[in-house]
């Protein structure tokens, strides 16, 4: 991305008051959804001018890039906002487990099934 691009992108992204926005990373190939992390303004600019996934850890209170300490990498493929600017949307290539657990995928828990037809 260009740095014009880049603050375009900051520029039409809503945080919260807390200075955040939430981001979902997906696999860009299948179409998995591997994990919700949160952002800052300075570790989207760094996202989108590195091409590799840096987030805020909200517990930490500090930046964090996936895959420093599991070398679990997530290189950024396409960086979408959805239509109230308010997510983010990570089309990336994880490499190994996406979650701390050491799941491929955040949501891997048990899935609640719901009747065909039946109101959602």
């Amino acid at each position: 991305m260009s740095p014009d691009d880049v603050d375009g992108l900051l520029a039409r992204t809503r945080f919260t008051d807390e200075g955040l926005v939430p981001a979902i990373a997906q696999q860009w190939d299948t179409r998995e959804v591997l994990m919700l992390a949160w952002m800052s303004r300075e570790t989207l600019r760094e996202t989108l001018e590195t091409g590799r996934a840096v987030y805020y850890s909200r517990s930490r209170q500090e930046r964090w890039a996936k895959g420093d300490t599991s070398g679990h990498l997530q290189a950024v493929r396409e960086v979408r906002l959805d239509c109230d600017s308010d997510t983010v949307l990570l089309l990336v290539d994880q490499s190994g487990a996406a979650c701390h657990t050491g799941d491929r995928t955040c949501f891997d828990a048990d899935a609640v099934a719901l009747a065909a037809g039946e109101p959602g």
